[in-house]
């Protein structure tokens, strides 16, 4: 039996109810610019990829580069409307007042953004100062590559495969399994669809949960499992 050292929560989607909000902004975007795209197509395609990837990807699927101005009107727009319309996902507070040792955030957001939504719903004091944004580490380097990950664990001198990460996206689970850390999957945020859990599953999350209340028993449990390959 061995016992996590680290506890690494995704942002937005996992204790943020942002996804949704940014599928909104970004499927207005791109449909305005000539690639119609849903709500539901952009949280199940592209939740946890950055703007900028989210472009370039279907600038080479289409073969027509988009206008470099999206990525700042992007950005520009859904802080406007993140400052206005974010909220904590239900019973984070619950399950962070159970869970034991050393946790932090590891997130494709700016900084300026982590530290604007997590103020605005008050979590920001339950993590800070382990906060990290894959941004910071350049422009290469963000999910799905297990840079962040692999910061976080640097950071609190822990080894990942005892680190348990807790994430909302296909590419976010990726990450960190190449890390090197087990996964649990979360499909409690606003953005989900009917086939989250399995893709979360399928990308290499031990198991997946629906609800915030959940964490703290499902964190004991895998404490005594073998885990996956």
């Amino acid at each position: 039996m061995s016992s996590f050292e680290l506890t690494i929560f995704d942002c937005d989607g996992v204790l943020v109810d942002s996804e949704i909000i940014a599928a909104k902004v970004e499927s207005k975007l791109l449909t305005d610019a000539g690639y119609p795209i849903s709500i539901e197509e952009m949280g199940e395609r592209f939740a946890g990829m950055t703007w900028k990837n989210i472009l370039l990807t279907i600038e080479k699927e289409i073969d027509i580069p988009l206008s470099a101005s999206l990525i700042d009107k992007s950005e520009q727009l859904l802080d406007q409307k993140l400052a206005r319309e974010v909220k904590a996902i239900e019973a984070v507070p619950f399950a962070l007042a159970r869970l034991k040792g050393p946790r932090c955030i590891c997130s494709n957001s700016s900084a300026h953004r982590l530290d604007m939504m997590l103020t605005k719903v008050g979590l920001k004091e339950s993590f800070a100062p382990h906060i990290y944004s894959a941004k910071d580490l350049g422009p290469d380097r963000v999910k799905p590559k297990p840079d962040i990950f692999l910061h976080a664990a640097q950071q609190f001198g822990v080894d990942p495969s005892k680190c348990v990460v807790v994430e909302d996206s296909v590419h976010g689970v990726h990450a960190a399994r190449t890390a090197g850390m087990r996964v649990i999957g979360f499909t409690g945020a606003s953005h989900t669809y009917p086939s989250h859990a399995d893709q979360l599953t399928d990308a290499g999350a031990e198991t997946v949960i629906a609800r915030m209340n959940d964490l703290p028993a499902v964190i004991a449990a895998m404490e005594s499992w073998a885990g996956v390959a």
